[in-house]
């Protein structure tokens, strides 16, 4: 099982898109669901999105509902998350997870043991 690597962050006006890329190498973790978490200046981190791997049910945070979309190609071991109507407040840096989900929830990923995989991140900076 190898590492994660995001791409496609950068400086964006207001409105735009961007797309981020979540390409994992080595063998898939079949049993682990995939995040895009996202960290703000001074913020605490939050859950953005998620997608079971498997099935390809999707979990959008209240603020980026409508606007974002993620999506998976398990033939390619990636994961991708269409950032469109940008926003300042969606600046941050942006990190692909592998992540476990609880047993109460399957987006619920505030374990111990949850987020276990991360990427080394993608900033996305957005100006007005």
């Amino acid at each position: 099982q190898g590492q994660l690597a995001e791409s496609g962050g950068g400086l964006v006006q207001t409105g735009d898109s961007l797309r981020g890329d979540c390409a994992e190498g080595g063998r898939t973790r079949e049993t682990y669901e995939r995040c895009w978490f996202g960290k703000a200046p001074g913020k605490e981190g939050e859950l953005v999105s998620a997608i079971t791997w498997r099935r390809g049910s999707a979990y959008y945070a209240d603020s980026v509902r409508g606007r974002f979309a993620i999506s998976r190609d398990p033939a390619k071991n990636s994961m991708y998350l269409q950032m469109n109507s940008l926003k300042s407040e969606d600046t941050a840096d942006y990190y692909c997870v592998a992540a476990r989900s609880s047993d109460s929830s399957i987006f619920d990923f505030e374990w111990a043991g949850g987020y276990e995989y991360w990427g080394q991140g993608t900033q996305v900076t957005v100006s007005s």
